[in-house]
């Protein structure tokens, strides 16, 4: 039984009303009824009945309403006890990032949120490849770390924070040869890559190696921010994030191939043997507020 399904039934109760409830709650009304029908079936009894396009509580949704209430009062009162211990957590808290624009990856809202939360918490932030993230949090040299993977690290716990969409960009210089191009040709071409562990690396040979492929590199960079400086340089082509790609499109900086496209995920990893750290918990706890999870 989770608090988001007690939260919901709660919420309908007091409204009567899907819609207004999903509403209330900021999810989609298809949740609000999965996480209803989820409880019920948990709870072996039906909470609602429908009266005249109402939901109405059942006997069983009127005996459990009181207990509901109380059980959200003292997740409440949970939340503030642990509020008040943040203060108290200090240390020093290695956390990885991969390169990447700090907006993008909110950086500065999660730093500044740290602060104000947990202000004796010494954050120390180190930038490395997608792989050496990984590895570092497995190895303990990381207590977490914000990566981006087509699939979720293994051997570490993952907290989805968004899906991200990578789109094939193009220098204006190259337009003509990849008109008209397929994937045999677009490999031939001048281009950009990253270190071998970092995302955009794995990202791209994946991509080409689907058609048994691999594209001409010609440059490497380790700043991942820095590709589309280098594409509208005219340097080669590169794989971007596609709001970066899109947006350096529309004001025709370079070109955006065709329809091509691999998507990952963002994600924070943690190992599962600091899963009780206090300032790992902390950590994650912000984090969600920041990507409006919490």
């Amino acid at each position: 039984m989770e608090l988001y399904q007690i939260r919901a039934f709660v919420m309908v109760a007091r409204l009567g009303n899907l819609t207004r409830a999903a509403e209330a709650l900021s999810v989609t009304q298809p949740a609000v009824t999965a996480q209803i029908k989820s409880l019920e079936q948990l709870l072996g009894v039906a909470l609602f009945e429908r009266q005249g396009g109402r939901l109405v509580l059942a006997k069983a949704g009127e005996i459990l309403l009181p207990s509901a209430d109380a059980l959200l009062a003292a997740g409440a009162e949970l939340r503030a006890q642990a509020l008040k211990l943040q203060g108290e957590i200090c240390g020093h808290l290695d956390f990885g990032i991969p390169s990447e624009h700090p907006d993008f990856l909110r950086v500065g809202e999660l730093v500044a949120a740290m602060a104000r939360t947990l202000p004796r918490v010494d954050l120390h932030t180190r930038t490395l490849p997608a792989v050496a993230l990984a590895e570092q949090v497995r190895t303990g040299q990381l207590a977490a770390a914000l990566t981006i993977s087509a699939n979720p690290p293994l051997d570490v716990q993952w907290i989805d924070l968004r899906s991200v969409r990578f789109r094939v960009a193009i220098p204006n210089a190259l337009a003509a040869s990849a008109a008209g191009a397929g994937w045999r040709e677009l490999a031939t071409l001048p281009w950009i890559d990253t270190t071998d562990s970092a995302h955009p690396h794995v990202l791209l040979r994946d991509l080409f190696e689907r058609h048994g492929l691999s594209p001409q590199v010609i440059v490497r960079s380790d700043d991942v921010a820095a590709l589309d400086a280098l594409v509208r340089a005219g340097v080669g082509c590169a794989l971007l994030r596609e709001e970066v790609a899109l947006r350096g499109a529309e004001r025709g900086d370079f070109l955006v191939w065709g329809h091509a496209r691999t998507d990952a995920r963002l994600g924070l990893i943690t190992a599962s043997e600091r899963a009780g750290d206090p300032m790992v918990v902390g950590l994650s706890s912000v984090l969600r507020t920041v990507w409006g999870l919490a």
